[in-house]
């Protein structure tokens, strides 16, 4: 399956006598691929049982003649009106009980028994449809699962789900009342009935049994896709691929179960910025994304929404400045995508998104995106033809839990303080340093990390405890944080040990008391130099442990801030605070040495370098995010993998290197 290049393309909005330019245009700029229909479902069946795929047919068709082929998304994140106006009960309800109309996308419920059933007979149908159609790889499920959806749905069948849910987990609601603590105010429960989705209440809410709603509604999200795939499995030949566009470290639904199913995750990703956002995401946050879409396959992914212009809905963001779409798709290609799709081909003049750009303006005239666009893709085709399925191989791992995510989410502790804030704190850390990272679950494999970071393991288990230990003492370098081992899987604290429990053998320490540090922060000496720390800081008492940094200030000062323990073969650190950027960068430093772990290369400032390998080669990509040009030295046995590549490195511009392994 060779594609490497593609547009998300919507013929539905645009005149017939337009489709055959769009096509000569996409090849001239070597496009492979297009996705399309994932909103189309009124146009394919404007009334219940009435199929129209004459037009999609007819457009896979045209486009195939220019050597284009064509992924299908299954269009259930926009039910047509005909349809609320039938079942009007599918529409969402939110946490004030108020229901979601039709009119954006997302109106839906997808509990829903009445609406899987519109949903059955349509992609059932489309699939039938499409099932031999040479043109058409694979299928895209639904769009963004979890995005635009608010806070999801409380409506009744919701809500019944979530009792069957909760019932299958418990068996009994005595087990339940047990796991929830529901003694505290007077919330017990004599049957599963009387158990209500978490709506908005008078005052406060029970943290257990909100965490139990979240992974509730995660758990719904992966059926609902789980429904779909089933359908398209039944029908459709096992050369037409299956995935889904994620949204990076969006929290709906936990996308290393979401993946499951998929033959390989895609990503969206838009370095710009969303339209209620600032212009400009960081870079580091947007190496993050794609990393951490990787890591939820352990496998290299596609890009479905690449940015190729201005975003916005009612306000826009800023212009890509000239390189920075190019610049933009190699960091995504560094990262691990095997093929980047752009959003879109051509801007709407209708509906919501009429300023969102794509690759040609409202005119439908080719201009300065779409020339930059097609020389570049021309550049890189020879490249992503040797680097399919080569994937980066990084030394340092960190773990995600969207578990842990929610408990945090549900009781922050400090407003200030989030878990994906402090995990991209140690992701920052490394990405300074152009120290490749890969993201990865609590049940992945540790043991080929030279050093895993673990932050803030706020819920945990006797066999997660295990298999910390386990990695520590078979020679791993590992890191816990601060409110390591509060809770058990319940989100109930835990009351028969110190913390951070039975890791305390681990670390070689006890956690005696702490400080929320609100509105202020707190000073850490390590050797001769001050640092800050933020958000939290655990007061420590060591049991074995040796201290590398300590608070100065508070009424704690002196007591260990950063400690670090020899167990077994390994070496576990711990850290009781958010370290700000000051101490980070001297604790990656501490961190990298101790574990052997290397950068790609050095970087000034703005500067990224990331690599992918395989068994004989490595592939070096050195990105400027900045306007300004960068003196960038490599070694000497680094080979241009790009003639022209000589001297300072241009503003958004970017470089590829390949060396001997």
């Amino acid at each position: 399956m060779a594609v490497y290049f593609g547009a998300d393309y919507y013929p539905e909005h645009w005149p017939r006598e337009r489709w055959a330019t769009d096509a000569a245009l996409m090849e001239e700029m070597g496009i492979d691929v297009v996705r399309m229909a994932e909103f189309s479902w009124e146009k394919m069946e404007p009334r219940e049982g009435e199929f129209h795929f004459e037009w999609l047919e007819e457009a896979i068709s045209l486009l195939a003649a220019y050597g284009i082929k064509t992924v299908l998304g299954t269009p259930s994140a926009a039910p047509p009106a005909w349809i609320i106006e039938k079942n009007p009960e599918i529409q969402p309800i939110d946490s004030n009980g108020i229901q979601h109309h039709f009119g954006g996308r997302h109106h839906d419920c997808q509990s829903n028994v009445v609406y899987r059933e519109h949903i059955r007979r349509f992609v059932t149908k489309m699939a039938q449809t499409f099932k031999d159609n040479p043109n058409v790889i694979g299928w895209q499920i639904d769009n963004e699962l979890g995005n635009s959806h608010g806070d999801l749905c409380f409506c009744p069948s919701c809500e019944n789900r979530f009792r069957d849910w909760l019932q299958k987990k418990y068996t009994t609601v005595e087990a339940l009342n047990k796991a929830w603590g529901t003694a505290f105010w007077s919330q017990g429960y004599s049957s599963f009935e009387q158990v209500q989705a978490p709506k908005i209440t008078a005052a406060g809410k029970n943290p257990s049994q909100m965490l139990d709603w979240k992974r509730f509604c995660s758990d719904l999200i992966v059926e609902f896709q789980q429904f779909q795939i089933d359908i398209i499995h039944s029908i459709c030949p096992a050369r037409q691929f299956i995935t889904h566009n994620f949204m990076g470290f969006a929290d709906k639904v936990s996308y290393f179960d979401l993946g499951k199913s998929l033959d390989f995750a895609s990503h969206d990703q838009y370095p710009g910025g969303y339209f209620a956002q600032a212009p400009h995401q960081p870079n580091e946050r947007l190496a993050a994304e794609l990393d951490f879409v990787r890591g939820t396959k352990e496998k290299n992914f596609w890009i479905m929404e690449q940015q190729s212009g201005i975003t916005g809905w009612e306000c826009m963001g800023r212009a890509p400045k000239p390189g920075q779409l190019s610049m933009w798709s190699v960091q995504s290609i560094a990262h691990g995508a095997d093929t980047v799709v752009y959003f879109r081909w051509r801007v709407c003049t209708v509906g919501t998104e009429q300023y969102w750009h794509g690759i040609l303006p409202h005119s439908g005239k080719p201009g300065r995106r779409y020339e930059e666009l097609k020389a570049f893709i021309h550049k890189m085709r020879p490249l992503m033809a040797e680097i399919q399925g080569v994937s980066p191989k990084p030394e340092v791992g960190i773990v995600f839990s969207y578990d842990q995510e929610y408990a945090m989410q549900i009781q922050p502790h400090n407003p200030k303080l989030t878990y994906i804030g402090q995990v991209m704190k140690y992701y920052t850390g490394f990405y300074n340093k152009n120290i490749p990272v890969d993201f990865v679950s609590d049940q992945s494999d540790f043991s080929r990390y030279k050093l895993l970071i673990a932050p803030l393991q706020y819920l945990m288990d006797p066999a997660l405890e295990k298999k910390y230990a386990d990695y520590v003492r078979s020679g791993g370098h590992l890191v816990l944080t601060m409110r390591t081992g509060v809770k058990d899987r319940n989100n109930i604290c835990m009351s028969d040990r110190e913390l951070p429990g039975a890791l305390s053998e681990v670390v070689g320490l006890e956690v005696s008391d702490y400080d929320c540090l609100w509105e202020t922060s707190l000073k850490v000496r390590w050797g001769d130099q001050e640092y800050t720390a933020e958000q939290w800081s655990d007061i420590i008492e060591l049991k074995g442990a040796s201290s590398l940094a300590e608070c100065a200030s508070e009424f704690y000062a002196g007591s260990p801030a950063v400690t670090v323990n020899s167990y077994g073969k390994g070496l576990a650190y711990y850290v009781g605070n958010e370290p700000a950027a000051d101490l980070m960068d001297r604790l990656v430093e501490e961190l990298t040495e101790k574990a052997g772990v290397s950068s790609v290369l050095e970087t000034p400032e703005g500067g990224e370098g990331m690599s992918r390998r395989k068994e004989d080669t490595e592939y070096i990509f050195v990105l400027n995010h900045t306007e300004e040009e960068q003196e960038i030295s490599v070694p000497a046995e680094w080979k241009n993998y790009f003639e022209g590549q000589e001297g300072a490195l241009p503003p958004f511009g970017f470089r590829v290197y390949t060396k001997a392994l």
